[in-house]
């Protein structure tokens, strides 16, 4: 837009030198022997290019305007690329003196500890990601549905969420635990205090999260904010990527007929403070990184080998159903948050220590700041 703004400029002063300036010039030459008739003529002059160039400038409200709005989206569309961006510090703790090889091998990652943040880069330091906090968690999901569908990622990642809403000391959170960890079941809860409702759906497979889907298109209710994601289960019990590609497909099919709006960016004012969200919001939990030689059956170290795994990630890339590919669900990158905290990070080379997710609702939460036009 300045460029183009400048190339304008540039012809509105070629045409006053064409048209003004010179039969202007030779009239001030001749002018010249009289000083009064000289200052008219170069006044005239002066005026003459003002009128000739005014059209080529907007109004200087309409400039700044105009140069802070491409500022604001710029920042807001390379920071929400950068946010999935998580560097880790993994130390053994103060019982990994007392850790022998002879252990249960499920205990290893407790004898770590794992502290994560942001990148430390200029990039990521000027976009201000930020923890949030008990408090301003609960502000920005004030008044929200949220919706997590999946597999037992999906239900680690909904502890996580309600870990940080409720409060990690809460009596509540030891019923909490009870009740979401119910094998294959579903699980509901309405936080009081904020008027959040919270919804888990127990949807291991693709198809269960379509069908879940074309149920809120029927009931033409969606929520606030949806993360989903499936595909270890699939890969454990069909091992077919093309079909998972398939269904995929399918799925992203229905979730753009779901919207009634662009999963562009708005180019709205961003908001000052924590309002409750208005628009759906919808993320993709995508599939860690298995560790074959941590894996506790043999049918899963056979099935889960490295080559499924990437026949499995490039059928959810050609898919197009992620953001970052130009559809509409944007990805939480676990297997870079898995990759990055490496093996000390699980027990069984699938299920990974509660830090994982702790950071991926974290990066969940500050996707929305950044979609909500919002600041803490």
């Amino acid at each position: 837009m300045l460029m183009m703004m400048l190339g304008a400029v540039q012809l509105g002063a070629a045409a006053a030198c064409v048209v003004v300036l010179v039969p202007m010039g030779m009239a001030g030459w001749h002018l010249s022997r009289n000083k009064m008739l000289f200052f008219s003529g170069a006044l005239f002059i002066s005026l003459a290019i003002c009128v000739h160039l005014t059209p080529y400038f907007p109004s200087v409200p309409d400039f700044v305007t105009s140069v802070s709005s491409a500022v604001v989206f710029d920042h807001r569309s390379s920071c929400i690329n950068l946010v999935n961006e998580i560097s880790w510090e993994v130390k053994p703790n103060a019982s990994f003196h007392h850790f022998n090889n002879t252990q249960n091998s499920s205990s290893i990652a407790d004898f770590y500890d794992k502290r994560w943040d942001w990148s430390d880069s200029y990039k990521l330091k000027a976009c201000e990601f930020t923890k949030l906090s008990k408090s301003d968690a609960s502000d920005l999901l004030n008044g929200s549905w949220v919706v997590i569908a999946g597999d037992s990622q999906a239900r680690l990642f909904t502890l996580s969420l309600l870990n940080l809403i409720l409060g990690p000391q809460s009596q509540r959170m030891d019923s909490v635990r009870a009740d979401l960890f119910k094998r294959h079941s579903d699980y509901s809860v309405l936080v009081n205090e904020t008027g959040m409702k919270l919804d888990f759906i127990w949807a291991p497979y693709v198809m269960n999260l379509t069908n879940l889907v074309m149920n809120f298109k029927t009931q033409k209710n969606c929520p606030d904010v949806m993360i989903m994601g499936a595909g270890l289960w699939h890969m454990l019990h069909f091992t077919n990527a093309s079909d998972y590609d398939l269904h995929l497909h399918i799925l992203k099919t229905q979730v753009v007929s779901l919207l009634p709006f662009s999963t562009e960016l708005a180019m709205n004012e961003p908001v000052t403070g924590s309002v409750p969200i208005k628009s759906s919001h919808l993320f993709w939990l995508g599939m860690p990184v298995m560790i074959n030689g941590m894996l506790n059956t043999e049918e899963k170290r056979a099935k889960m080998n490295d080559a499924m795994w990437h026949a499995y990630d490039k059928a959810l890339g050609d898919s197009k159903l992620l953001r970052q590919t130009g559809g509409p669900l944007f990805l939480l990158d676990f297997q870079s948050l898995t990759w990055n905290c490496g093996p000390h990070c699980t027990s069984d080379g699938m299920h990974y220590d509660g830090a994982i997710y702790e950071a991926a609702v974290q990066i969940m939460l500050n996707t929305l700041l950044i979609e909500s036009h919002q600041t803490l």
